[in-house]
C-alpha cells in the first residue's frame, strides 16, 4: 500500500501558503514614482523622468540599437556583438547610418542628458520596481553605473527584471477597486535616475512589515560578514526607531517589505525601496511560511514607553515579587545575518543573477519545481540521443 508523501513540518502540509490577497493596487503603491515624494528626504538623491509610449516601445522593441553620439566612431563597432548606434551604418545607405531611435522621444532623451549633468554626471538607473543589475555584465563598466544616455539604454534593453517591470507587473494579482482595472498599458512608467554612489553592501538590509509591525530583518547580500554581528543590535535598533517614526504610520498598505542601506557612522537610515508583501518578493535569509506566521508584538508594545512615563515617581509595587510579575518583555523583530558556517556565507562563488545567463529553458523548468525539471531532463536526454543518432548515420554516409 503506497502513501502519498508530505515534505516535513507544517510548510510541507499546505498546498498554497496563507498570503492576503496582493492586488495592483499594492503594486503601485511599491513603485518609486508613487512613494519617492512622501519619503525624498530619506532616500538617496535622486530624479525621475516620466516615459511616453514611444520610449517604453523602443524599450520593447527586439534588439538593442542606441541613439548616434557625436564620439561614435563607425570603426569600432564589433560587427557580430548585435549591438548598434546610429553612425555604425554606414555602409547600409545614408537612410540607415543617420536611423536615430530617439527621434520620437527626443525630449525625453535630452532630459535624461540633462538629469546626468545635474547629478554630477554619474547616476544608476532603475524603473517603477526593479534595476537592471542583472545587465551588468554587458556594461564597460560592469556595475550599474552610467554616464550617458546611451549607458541607460543598453542596460534598460538588455534586463530581464526591467522586462519584468514592462510586461508582468501585475501578474498574479487580483482586483478590488477602481485603481486595480489598471492594466500594464496604463502605469505611469518613469525612469528613476539616482545620482551615482559606491554602496557598501553589507549595510543593506530587508526589513519585513505585518499589520504595520516590523517583524524582521536581514541581510541584503548573503555573504558573511563578521563586523555586523558586533554591531547587531545597535542596527536593530536604528532600524526599528527608523521604522516607527518615518514609515509605520505613512505606507499606505499594512503588509509590505522595504529595503534600508545605514551607510558609517551607522546612525543615519536611507530607504531605498519597498516591495509588496507577496511570493514574488524575495525573502532571502528567511521563508516566507516563516514570514507569514512568525509572531507580531501587541499593541501595548508600540506605547510601552508612554505608559511608563505616566507612572508617578513615588508609585511602587507592594513587593519585589510583584514587581517581577509586571515586566513586561518588549518584541524585538527577528534580525537574521550570515553565520561563517552558513552555505550562504559562500554565495560569493557564484556570480550574482547568473540564472539570467542561462537558457531561458532551464530557468522556466527549474521555476516549474521537481516535476518540470524531471520533465525536462527527458527530454534533453531523448534530444542527446537523437543527436548521436545523426552523427552515427552521418559518419556511415561517409
Amino acid at each position: 500500500m503506497t502513501t502519498e508523501s508530505h515534505h516535513d513540518g507544517p510548510e510541507g502540509w499546505l498546498k498554497q501558503l496563507p498570503f492576503p490577497p496582493v492586488t495592483k493596487s499594492h503594486v503601485l503603491n511599491c513603485s518609486y514614482h508613487s512613494w519617492h515624494p512622501k519619503y525624498r528626504t530619506i532616500t538617496p538623491k535622486a530624479r525621475l523622468v516620466p516615459l511616453p509610449a514611444a520610449f517604453l516601445a523602443y524599450l520593447r522593441e527586439d534588439g538593442i540599437v542606441l541613439p548616434p553620439e557625436e564620439t561614435d566612431n563607425p570603426e569600432w563597432s564589433d560587427a557580430d556583438s548585435g549591438i548598434f548606434s546610429g553612425a555604425d551604418n554606414d555602409a547600409d545607405g545614408d537612410d540607415d547610418a543617420n536611423y536615430d531611435p530617439s527621434t520620437h522621444w527626443r525630449d525625453t532623451h535630452e532630459a535624461i542628458e540633462q538629469v546626468i549633468e545635474e547629478l554630477g554626471g554619474k547616476v544608476a538607473p532603475k524603473l517603477n520596481w526593479s534595476a537592471p543589475k542583472d545587465a551588468t555584465w554587458i556594461a564597460a563598466t560592469n556595475s550599474m553605473e552610467c554616464r550617458t544616455p546611451n549607458d541607460i539604454y543598453l542596460l534598460l534593453k538588455s534586463s530581464d527584471f526591467v522586462t519584468h517591470d514592462l510586461q508582468h507587473a501585475f501578474d498574479d494579482t487580483e482586483g478590488e477597486t477602481a485603481a486595480d482595472t489598471q492594466t500594464t498599458a496604463t502605469i505611469p512608467y518613469h525612469l528613476v535616475l539616482r545620482k551615482w554612489i559606491t554602496l557598501n553592501p553589507a549595510v543593506e538590509f530587508r526589513c519585513f512589515v505585518r499589520n504595520r509591525k516590523l517583524i524582521a530583518i536581514c541581510q541584503r547580500d548573503l555573504n558573511y560578514f563578521e563586523f555586523l554581528f558586533q554591531m547587531q543590535d545597535k542596527l536593530r535598533q536604528t532600524i526599528e526607531e527608523f521604522f516607527d517614526k518615518h514609515i509605520r504610520d505613512t505606507f499606505p498598505d499594512s503588509n509590505f517589505t522595504f529595503d534600508v542601506y545605514i551607510p558609517p557612522p551607522h546612525d543615519r537610515v536611507w530607504v531605498m525601496d519597498f516591495n509588496p508583501w507577496a511570493q514574488r518578493t524575495d525573502p532571502l535569509l528567511f521563508s516566507w511560511f516563516e514570514l507569514l506566521t512568525l509572531p507580531e508584538p501587541e499593541e501595548s508594545d508600540h506605547s510601552a514607553e508612554s505608559n511608563n512615563a505616566d507612572i508617578e515617581a513615588g508609585s511602587v509595587s507592594a513587593s519585589e515579587e510583584e514587581e517581577d510579575d509586571d515586566i513586561i518583555e518588549v518584541f524585538q523583530p527577528e534580525f537574521r545575518l550570515v553565520h561563517r558556517d552558513d552555505p550562504e556565507a559562500y554565495g560569493f562563488t557564484t556570480p550574482q543573477y547568473s540564472a539570467h545567463k542561462l537558457p531561458k529553458d532551464v530557468v522556466d523548468a527549474s521555476i516549474g519545481g521537481e516535476g518540470n525539471l524531471r520533465e525536462f531532463a527527458l527530454q534533453w536526454k531523448e534530444a542527446q540521443k537523437l543527436a548521436e543518432q545523426q552523427r552515427a548515420d552521418d559518419s556511415g554516409d561517409d
